[in-house]
């Protein structure tokens, strides 16, 4: 049974579960929204959402050094209590995601944290090829909100694909550690550095 995209936002959306929690759910609820919200209620994945609300203000800083010395990544990820920050899921989850900025050098954290003057010069550059190329006016705004939304999907790390498995987002690892760990837990700056190259800041929340 193929599953709407569509669908699988919205589950997700209205219950905070991971991408593959809700393809999953709907599968095993043929489609069905509401029953699908049921199942997800029943395994405890929905709980996640709810723990997103509580205060984080213990965890780690972690550091990550990619073979021949030549990338580093520092990441703070912050949780409820330093029981969960010296566990081996959440150790596993911030090695994850300093990898994960290691690759693909994101911009920030979340799209709120994209500096405006940057978002608006991409929507003038994008605004400026969507004329050149001769597209109509009513569409053109159109085309300029899809390519934001592309661009937030690559330079917000939450927001990014996860390099190990592109079916899920780095948003969804973190909304899995939670339901798992049972905390709530938020990623809050990270720092790039890479041998020759201007480092980029993930800014705090």
């Amino acid at each position: 049974m193929s599953i709407d995209a569509k669908i699988v936002k919205a589950l997700r959306d209205k219950t905070g579960a991971g991408m593959m929690d809700c393809k999953k759910a709907l599968l095993e609820t043929d489609g069905n929204l509401e029953k699908a919200v049921d199942y997800l209620r029943k395994s405890g994945i929905t709980k996640a959402e709810k723990k997103g609300e509580r205060t984080a203000k213990e965890g780690l800083i972690f550091s990550y050094i990619h073979h021949g010395g030549r990338l580093g990544v520092l990441v703070e990820m912050n949780c409820e209590t330093d029981f969960v920050a010296k566990t081996e899921g959440y150790s596993d989850l911030a090695h994850n995601l300093a990898m994960q900025i290691a690759a693909t050098n994101p911009l920030a954290i979340r799209r709120e944290d994209i500096d405006q003057t940057i978002l608006d010069r991409e929507k003038e550059i994008y605004t400026d090829q969507a004329k050149d190329s001769g597209k109509p006016e009513n569409i053109i705004e159109k085309i300029v909100e899809g390519r934001i939304e592309k661009f937030y999907a690559e330079s917000c790390l939450l927001e990014q694909s996860f390099i190990k498995d592109p079916e899920r987002k780095v948003s969804d690892l973190v909304t899995e550690a939670i339901a798992t760990l049972g905390e709530n837990i938020v990623v809050n700056r990270f720092t790039r550095y890479a041998i020759g190259e201007a480092s980029l800041n993930g800014q705090p929340r």
